[in-house]
């Protein structure tokens, strides 16, 4: 099996690719990224061809999808605070680039499209757990890009016919995510302080929640996904209704690092949601087999991998 991984260089992108040719479930994989994000040595040691560009190179596309039996659609640029900044580049790669690859799975035969959206598009809604039926009230731009992706991703299965699934992805963490920089997610920024021995920046008071996600546990679905072609006309929750604060994060990494963690609290982030937690009956559904990893053992597998690269990873 061929799959074709967009973003394939990035945190998650490169675990599946990792995934995905470690267990057998495909034996030709094909990364796309353009390294805003990704890096090359995520890949390092892997038996995988990497295509350098944008997905909205429609040539690029046609080069990494000729021969393809699926592609999963990870290509995006991450982070609320960044898409407030420039909502116009969150839009182009998140959304424009979401019709450039269904675009080109059609050109290709109509490969299977599995593709990221996000829990953000629930926006404040108090209701817990978040059910796919929910109304959506993005609060950010790139909530909104997330939105239209996911859309345009069930629009193209109805209307061409396309075999397609959109997960909403729940605060995935793990190893590979970067913290180097000032976008970084919570998990590996906590992680990147404590090492430093610098207090942990928690925006807000620290008891809004999240739904974490261990990335072994979602690269173990999209596989299965790839694996069985699994489709679905509406998107799905791809998350298993845990509910931590920040807070609680924190106390779980003291207890792995058997130290204290500093907290130093800010002001909340615009567009910060603050509540989130799946609805798990859809996935449950489509996919019975799977077995999240637990939290903390998540979080110990994270703090191993940054010991092993160093702070600043």
């Amino acid at each position: 099996m061929h799959v074709v991984v967009t973003g394939g260089a990035g945190f998650i992108g490169a675990n599946l690719v990792e995934h995905l040719l470690s267990t057998g479930a495909a034996d030709q994989v094909t990364a796309v990224d353009d390294l805003s994000s990704g890096y090359r040595a995520n890949l390092d040691g892997l038996d995988a061809r990497l295509l350098e560009g944008s997905v909205l190179d429609a040539d690029l596309l046609d080069t990494a999808l000729a021969g393809a039996d699926a592609v999963v659609h990870l290509a995006a640029v991450p982070s609320v605070p960044r898409s407030i900044e420039a909502p116009v580049a969150s839009h182009d790669a998140n959304a424009t680039g979401t019709v450039a690859v269904l675009e080109a799975a059609r050109r290709a035969g109509g490969l299977h499209v599995v593709a990221a959206s996000s829990s953000s598009v629930y926006g404040a809604d108090p209701t817990m757990p978040k059910s796919e039926d929910l109304p959506t009230r993005p609060l950010s731009p790139y909530a909104a890009s997330k939105l239209a992706a996911e859309s345009y991703v069930i629009a193209w299965g109805h209307s061409y016919d396309l075999p397609t699934l959109a997960f909403r992805f729940f605060n995935v963490f793990g190893p590979l995510q970067p913290a180097g920089h000032a976008y970084a997610a919570v998990i590996p920024a906590f992680i990147d302080a404590a090492m430093r021995g610098q207090p942990a920046v928690v925006h807000g008071d620290g008891h809004q929640s999240r739904d974490f996600t261990y990335v072994g546990t979602v690269t173990s679905v999209l596989a299965d996904a790839v694996t069985r072609t699994v489709t679905s006309p509406d998107p799905v929750n791809l998350a298993f209704g845990s509910r931590l604060t920040l807070l609680d994060a924190l106390d779980a990494l003291e207890g792995i690092l058997g130290a204290e963690v500093p907290r130093v609290h800010t002001d909340p982030r615009p567009g910060d949601v603050r509540h989130s937690q799946a609805d798990r009956s859809r996935l449950e559904a489509l996919f019975p087999d799977v077995e999240p990893v637990a939290f903390t053992e998540g979080l110990a597998e994270t703090v191993a991998w940054f010991r092993r690269v160093g702070v600043g990873a």
